[in-house]
């Protein structure tokens, strides 16, 4: 696998993580310790994407200015084969 797909599989598990995690803290919103791992979790998932997005392509539209650079569209398409 390479780097690029390592990174976005990543990605995906840290968000995973943090999905699991809301939902838990909408039932339990008063546990300190859930609310602590979120916010780790959160903080390492916006590192990853920022290094992601400067590295490769910008996953969400507020990280596509890059260097004063429109980047948003340098994604590949789902029809590219790339988004599966």
């Amino acid at each position: 696998m390479n780097n690029q797909k390592q990174m976005l599989q990543d990605i995906g598990i840290i968000d995973f993580v943090l999905v699991e995690l809301m939902l838990y803290l909408d039932t339990h919103p008063h546990d300190s310790t859930a609310m602590d791992f979120f916010n780790h979790y959160s903080r390492i998932k916006n590192q990853m994407c920022r290094e992601f997005s400067q590295k490769y392509f910008p996953l969400t539209k507020d990280m596509a200015e890059s260097d004063n650079e429109w980047r948003w569209g340098m994604a590949p398409l789902p029809w590219e084969g790339e988004c599966g």
